[in-house]
């Protein structure tokens, strides 16, 4: 008899306001993230950027460095792991440790 005893007014009116919580914050969220990209808008420059110093045919020294870590990386992810797994065997398994093996799974 709960049912019964439920005050179904205050349970929709409650109900009705978290729904409209929940709609008007994810508006509000909107509005906020629309003001962030009209803050954050990358600004069109009016000087055009500098030109690199080195030619196009030529690597840094940095850039050298950043491919040779990316390939040492690359064919160095495993140290000495093979894709063979091991398992050891024990055959002085009691009673005991089956049962409770057998539990376990």
């Amino acid at each position: 008899m709960m049912i019964l005893a439920t005050n179904w007014v205050n349970a929709s009116l409650i109900a009705l306001v978290s729904i409209g919580l929940v709609f008007a914050v994810l508006v509000l969220l909107i509005f906020v993230l629309k003001l962030f990209g009209v803050i954050f808008k990358e600004r069109k420059s009016a000087a055009p950027a500098p030109a690199a110093a080195t030619s196009s045919d030529e690597i840094s020294d940095e850039e050298v460095a950043a491919i040779a870590m990316a390939v040492n990386l690359f064919f160095n992810r495993h140290d000495e792991e093979s894709d063979v797994l091991t398992f050891r065997q024990n055959h002085d398994v009691s009673a005991w440790q089956v049962r409770n093996i057998h539990k376990q799974l």
